[in-house]
């Protein structure tokens, strides 16, 4: 995967995969800034506490507070930053956050290059770790602002094509993988950087499929960053 460009604020992120996993992830808004030593991707998941996934009940997206807050109150909405951080020959209107226009070369989920426009919905942002499925792995007990934090955490969130991510639902890494292969171990290491960072479980199914992706390249770093784990005291959630 080429560098992805984007962002208007100082923190800058480089995703390197090896051993067969070869991308790198531009700078971010508030995103992640550096990234651990070579294995620390596969390390990590083999620390990850193991157990069942918690009921869906209770579940809903308002949990998470209202989408898009600006919770490093940069004045832009999270979904701008990161299309400022993951597009290429950026356009706004009314100043700069509003992202009108930018290209996704390529997208890290399936490889082709899309033209961003606002308004249609070639470009999804998604969240890498599932919002429902954060839910069922520890969500649900946490204090709402832990939740915000989750929620747009620049780590966590990426611009990827629309219709594949369409596919992927709330899956974990034992349900789904993106399409394009030469990204999953970035996209694995993302998956365990932010369960790491925020306390998150993982199914036996998951730890296995985690682990049987990032032996591929043994050598996969891990990425970290982002916000803090509380979102300021003015957002609230149910």
């Amino acid at each position: 995967m080429r560098r992805l460009r984007g962002g208007a604020v100082t923190a800058a992120v480089v995703m390197v995969a090896v051993a067969g996993c070869k991308a790198e992830h531009g700078k971010g808004a508030s995103g992640p800034e550096r990234t651990g030593g070579g294995g620390a991707a596969l390390a990590a998941a083999e620390s990850l506490p193991a157990k069942g996934r918690a009921p869906r009940t209770g579940y809903s997206r308002d949990r998470f507070g209202s989408a898009w807050a600006d919770t490093d109150s940069n004045s832009c909405d999270t979904r701008d930053d990161i299309l400022k951080r993951d597009l290429k020959d950026v356009k706004f209107t009314g100043g700069t956050c509003k992202v009108t226009y930018g290209l996704l070369e390529p997208d890290p989920y399936s490889g082709k290059d899309i033209t961003y426009r606002r308004g249609r919905s070639q470009v999804d942002i998604d969240h890498v770790v599932a919002l429902s499925d954060a839910w069922q792995k520890g969500a649900k007990y946490w204090d709402p602002s832990k939740r915000i934090a989750l929620a747009n955490d620049p780590l966590n969130l990426l611009a990827v094509d629309a219709s594949t991510n369409r596919g992927k639902g709330d899956g974990d890494t034992a349900t789904w993988v993106p399409p394009n292969q030469a990204y999953r171990c970035t996209y694995v290491a993302a998956q365990v950087a932010v369960k790491k960072k925020y306390g998150l479980w993982v199914t036996a199914a998951e730890k296995a499929a985690m682990k049987k992706i990032l032996t591929t390249c043994p050598n996969q770093n891990l990425p970290t960053g982002g916000n803090t784990t509380k979102a300021p005291d003015r957002f609230r959630a149910r």
